[in-house]
């Protein structure tokens, strides 16, 4: 391993711990922000300070179903770094190369296509509610993304098969 790799998986485990932190956090908010939006009288607009609804009247359905999908992806994203801080875990014990890992990161693959998925359902409710085009539909990237952790899992997979014929031959 050379010095870069090593330093990026020095720092990769309180990286990842902290973005589970902060993504926790994320997910208390949107919590407290859906438990307000059906207690606080007046919201949208009181929250705001401007009358969306008068514009859009659906907007307060709109805001509410986002919030909602929001939650969901935090909940996608926090198995996602829980799986990841495992991996991690794995290579710095120099064991990566293990089924477990295998199943962890189609996890990821299939988690990144359900936050796709979530983010084209609040591009669709941002058209049904305001305006096309305000949240862009499609991008290339998650995909490509998506792809790429299914090749490396495949990698795991041979790798985990090459240790274990190797193993048996010792």
């Amino acid at each position: 391993m050379n010095r870069t790799s090593a330093r990026a998986l020095a720092v990769s485990r309180p990286v990842i711990q902290g973005l589970t932190v902060l993504n926790l956090i994320y997910l208390g908010c949107l919590a407290a922000l859906l438990s307000a939006s059906f207690l606080m009288n007046g919201w949208p607009e009181r929250a705001l300070g401007f009358d969306l609804v008068a514009k859009y009247p659906q907007a307060s359905y709109g805001l509410r179903g986002i919030v909602m999908v929001g939650i969901a992806s935090a909940v996608i994203v926090h198995t996602v770094l829980r799986r990841l801080l495992a991996i991690v875990d794995t290579v710095r014990n120099g064991d990566p190369f293990i089924l477990a890992n295998v199943r962890r990161l189609d996890w990821i693959a299939w988690s990144v296509v359900a936050l796709e998925v979530l983010r084209l359902i609040v591009a669709a409710i941002a058209a049904a509610v305001w305006e096309p085009g305000r949240i862009e539909a499609f991008s290339f990237a998650p995909w490509l993304a998506v792809l790429l952790l299914f090749v490396l899992s495949g990698v795991f997979a041979r790798g985990a098969r090459m240790r274990a014929d190797l193993e048996g031959t010792v």
